[in-house]
């Protein structure tokens, strides 16, 4: 294979949508041209690109559902003649005691292991400092908080009480689960190979690896050049496409982020609950239009919808992007909870938002920023988006996409916990010029 062939070199395959989007971001930051699906395309199917990321809605759905997704997946992937393949999930690592990432990891080495699955090794590095996100002697960090301690311990459907990654991962899978210490992160590439040869003797199928900053990742992303499966965050694909690069198979490529321009009205999508995106909204709401979505109205059969496209028709008339949102505190997120229950208040605020957004492009919206992985996931579907090209990165794990087609849509899909507090006008000022 020559560095101009066409066929995908890396196969990837995320948990949610935002989360698909940020390790696409990492990646063509690394120079390669990405393209990312929404859902498994059908069988037969081919995409031209150096690595093409996979996103599905598997994060919080019933362990067997999530396997079948994602060897699903797995099996386009490679029928696209993909080298190497990456399980992406959270900075976070969201997940529960049930999975779901132990679960699909076993399941992904079981079917990439040539000698059975007793021999199968992978990594398990959500690591992400770009963004706060460190892990030392197992334990995650977000900033200089342990994650049991950073808000995320009050998510409403992931809630992360335990920051010792090692625990957490092994509550989740039969097989033994080590740790890559710093020590041999810091010594270099070989020093992590050594500990790859070592844990694999003492019968370890996956390790969580120490790393505190981008240097860390390089280092883990060349020790992991001949590795079938790698998991973690994004930040662990920064050192993956220069694998590529000195085994020439992949040329710089200066256009990998070139988007084309999208014409058209612009408009905010709020789902999420966390601490980032409330501060994001609350700025909005200082200086621009915003309407807020009553999960509790919209179950009592209020007409929510289209009291939002009439708030929106006002702004539309005029040109302003206006923001619409689900976006509330903690506490508010919890009363809700109680009286709808947990999977039905969830349920209720995606699918409201999922029919704005289908309102909004049937009134002339084509570029859309929306924060949330599962708000993201239910606008993407609702907009009947299959496929993204992955843009120029707005701020760190978010780039600027748009869909492959005669007419583009270009979107900017966040991660509740992703962005600066000035994030959602960044994100439109990035739609409407960046890819010109």
């Amino acid at each position: 294979m020559t560095a101009t062939t066409q066929r995908a070199l890396l196969g990837c395959i995320a948990d949610d949508f935002t989360g698909a989007t940020d390790l696409a971001n990492m990646l063509v930051r690394g120079g390669m041209r990405t393209v990312q699906t929404i859902g498994v395309p059908e069988k037969g199917e081919t995409i031209e690109a150096d690595a093409l990321v996979v996103a599905l809605k598997s994060r919080t759905i019933p362990e067997a559902d999530a396997v079948a997704q994602s060897l699903a997946a797995l099996d386009w992937l490679r029928a696209q003649g993909c080298r190497q393949f990456v399980f992406k999930y959270c900075s976070t690592f969201d997940s529960t005691d049930a999975g779901n990432i132990g679960p699909v990891t076993d399941a992904l080495l079981n079917a990439l292991s040539a000698q059975g699955s007793a021999s199968a090794f992978t990594i398990a590095c959500p690591a992400f400092p770009e963004n706060g996100r460190t892990i030392f002697r197992g334990h995650l960090f977000v900033g200089d908080t342990l994650l049991n301690e950073s808000g995320m311990e009050n998510h409403p459907l992931t809630p992360m009480r335990d920051a010792n990654l090692v625990r957490v991962l092994q509550r989740q899978t039969q097989s033994k689960v080590g740790l890559v210490r710093y020590d041999a992160v810091a010594q270099g590439v070989s020093a992590v190979r050594e500990s790859f040869d070592a844990l694999r003797n003492q019968g370890v199928r996956m390790a969580i690896a120490d790393a505190v900053s981008d240097a860390d990742l390089y280092v883990l992303g060349e020790a992991c050049a001949d590795l079938t499966l790698i998991t973690g965050g994004s930040g662990i694909a920064l050192g993956l496409p220069g694998n590529f690069r000195r085994a020439g198979l992949l040329d710089s490529q200066a256009d990998a982020a070139q988007l084309p321009h999208v014409e058209g009205m612009s408009a905010v999508l709020a789902g999420s609950a966390s601490k980032a995106t409330n501060a994001q909204v609350a700025a909005w709401r200082e200086t621009r239009p915003a309407f807020r979505i009553d999960p509790l109205a919209a179950a009592r059969g209020e007409a929510v919808v289209e009291q939002a496209l009439a708030f929106a028709q006002t702004y539309l008339d005029k040109a302003e992007p206006m923001l619409i949102y689900a976006t509330a505190t903690p506490d508010e997120v919890k009363a809700v909870q109680r009286e709808l229950g947990v999977d039905r208040a969830g349920h209720l605020v995606e699918s409201t938002l999922a029919a704005i957004a289908r309102g909004l492009h049937e009134r002339g919206v084509r570029k859309f920023v929306v924060a949330g992985g599962e708000t993201s996931g239910a606008v993407v579907q609702a907009l009947n988006v299959r496929t993204l090209r992955i843009g120029a990165q707005i701020d760190p794990g978010v780039p600027a996409t748009a869909t492959v087609g005669t007419q583009p849509l270009a979107l900017a899909l966040k991660s509740g916990n992703f962005g600066t507090t000035d994030f959602f006008e960044k994100a439109l000022r990035h739609l409407n010029g960046a890819a010109q």
